[in-house]
């Protein structure tokens, strides 16, 4: 297969996921569940794994930045490396939703997977804590065990990795604009 004929093949599988109309649907529920949290004073906390937490930080950052709407991400190294030092790196995520959320907080968690034991564990967490809302991104198999802890679930059905994370960057990033209400605003 020439090089032409493989990103055609690829940008389309990428476009055929993306046009899944139950994520329309559960985008405008995220919308007000994110606009809710943060009217009532709370916020949202982002968690992901590798590329997903590079995904988390960039939403948090336009959702806090651009959309007015309080959203936090833990990507510092020292907080990874000292909860995974002293709780395991399987309950790290677990912990810093015990240490820095607040009753009536939301969450996202971005699992590829959706198998991630730190992630499993972050949500059980989080339903102690009584975090309002868990929002799942995930993909791969449709019956991951994260998918089957969240109230919100966009799950992808693709098995490609990138195709996953993509999508789920695209999902992300559409909520900030969708709460702006436009795509086009100065970057200040």
């Amino acid at each position: 297969m020439s090089d032409i004929k493989f990103l055609k093949k690829y940008f389309s599988s990428l476009n055929e996921l993306l046009s899944n109309e139950k994520y329309l649907e559960d985008l405008v529920k995220v919308k007000e569940i994110l606009k809710e949290t943060h009217s009532q004073g709370k916020k949202t906390m982002i968690f992901g794994n590798g590329g997903s937490a590079a995904i988390a930080s960039h939403f948090s950052v336009d959702l806090t930045k651009n959309a007015k709407v309080r959203c936090t991400n833990y990507n510092e190294s020292d907080l990874i490396t000292c909860f995974s030092n002293d709780f395991g790196y399987e309950r790290w995520v677990e912990q810093a939703i015990n240490f820095y959320s607040d009753e009536g907080d939301s969450l996202i968690l971005i699992s590829a997977g959706g198998n991630s034991p730190n992630m499993i564990n972050a949500a059980k967490e989080a339903r102690k804590k009584k975090i309002k809302k868990i929002i799942t991104f995930t993909g791969n198999d449709e019956s991951n065990k994260l998918k089957k802890l969240g109230d919100i679930n966009f799950w992808v059905d693709s098995k490609a990795y990138n195709h996953i994370e993509n999508v789920h960057q695209i999902l992300l990033l559409s909520l900030v604009d969708l709460i702006i209400g436009k795509t086009e605003y100065p970057p200040n």
